[in-house]
């Protein structure tokens, strides 16, 4: 395991490595101690899996730009503020997708095309997302812009491509709101397909510009293995994949149960679901575009019966009504994937009260140089 230290040069102006100059044996440690703390409590903590080397491993990476003393820069925001700290390279970030970024910021340099001003609504560039299929090798860059007039656009891309012949798709975004939210709903498919595909455990997924994909897909595929080995399937369940987002777990796990019944509330990761379940051939998977906890609660209301249901919630963790309909439900086995053990903790502690005893606990270090933790749980009934 790698235990080099390198030093960031920007880490104290941009807040998003927190442990960063900390050895990363001694990262592990800390995410260790800090989900035996937290899990503990209901379960054996077996010790974290960490990586082979914990640099560069972002898939996804987001640039805000912005303009100093005439010159376009691009970077991310500091932390809890909206002033822009310029990157051209980042420790965790795909390395190519960097030199991408810093290449469009040149471009729209000489190009003379205007950056967005938050403070005055003017311009035009406001963000660019590079998503890389880690696997694929397939690169999407997605430009995201106040307006869909896009001067010089054919030249642009036609030097974009020049310059980058390892891109695969070009998107241009349509923001034209006065918000934090880095995509618009609107956009134009500019060069190739308007998505990348990836190979994750052995699947091939679809990704667009808004998909939800984990971002560090080595840890990633440790981590679903490791959550369908919990699971102990034999190929006669029928499972729930709730959170199911673009259908990751419940495909991967398709070959080993009878049914799977995905869910999820956002629209275009379900339509990405579908079309992954007939890229990979899979029949034995249904996608419904609910809230999970209705629907579970109403599968529970008509009789019927599950053996495993898969949860991967939001940072925030599940709520009571959600959880609830899982005990309403009564599956045999809970498998819980959480990016943040103090609400996994806290689910837990609703769960165990009510029917359900952890059994083990796995935690994966899917972020290095972060605070943030991934742990793997499996409850019983």
């Amino acid at each position: 395991m790698e235990n080099r230290q390198i030093k960031c040069p920007k880490a104290r102006q941009c807040g998003g490595c927190q442990l960063q100059g900390i050895s990363y044996e001694e990262q592990l440690e800390q995410k260790q101690k800090k989900t035996e703390e937290l899990i503990g409590p209901y379960c054996r903590v077996f010790p974290i899996c960490g990586m082979e080397d914990p640099y560069h491993y972002r898939n996804k990476v987001h640039a805000v730009l912005d303009h100093k003393k005439g010159k376009v820069i691009s970077g991310i925001y500091a932390e809890g503020s909206h002033r822009v700290v310029p990157v051209d390279a980042c420790l965790i970030e795909d390395e190519k997708a960097d030199e991408i970024i810093v290449t469009i910021r040149e471009l729209l340099q000489s190009f003379k095309l205007p950056v967005y001003d938050e403070d005055t609504g003017r311009g035009l560039f406001r963000h660019i997302l590079i998503r890389v299929g880690k696997t694929s090798g397939q690169i999407m860059v997605v430009l995201v812009m106040a307006s869909p007039i896009f001067p010089s656009k054919n030249n642009f891309i036609r030097v974009l491509r020049q310059k980058h012949p390892e891109i695969t798709t070009i998107v241009q975004n349509i923001n034209d709101q006065d918000t934090s939210m880095v995509l618009g709903e609107r956009e134009k498919v500019l060069y190739g397909k308007g998505y990348i595909t990836d190979t994750l455990c052995g699947k091939v997924f679809r990704i667009s510009s808004r998909s939800f994909y984990q971002i560090n897909p080595v840890q990633t595929e440790k981590l679903y293995q490791k959550a369908i080995h919990l699971a102990s399937l034999t190929g006669k369940e029928r499972i729930v994949d709730a959170y199911c987002g673009i259908g990751t777990i419940g495909l991967i796990a398709s070959d080993r149960v009878k049914q799977v019944i995905g869910i999820e509330l956002n629209e275009d990761a379900v339509r990405d679901a579908m079309k992954n379940a007939r890229a990979n051939n899979v029949s034995n998977v249904e996608f419904y575009c609910d809230d999970a906890g209705d629907f579970m609660r109403e599968m529970a209301a008509n009789g019927e019966k599950v053996d495993v249901v898969f949860m991967d919630p939001p940072r925030s963790g599940s709520d009571e009504i959600f959880l609830s309909s899982v005990v309403q439900l009564a599956p045999k086995r809970v498998v819980y994937i959480s990016c943040n053990p103090e609400t996994m903790a806290r689910d837990l502690e609703y769960l165990t009260d009510h029917g359900y005893r952890a059994i083990t606990a796995w935690p994966f270090d899917m972020f290095p140089s972060t605070a943030h933790i991934e742990v793997v749980t499996c409850l019983s009934r």
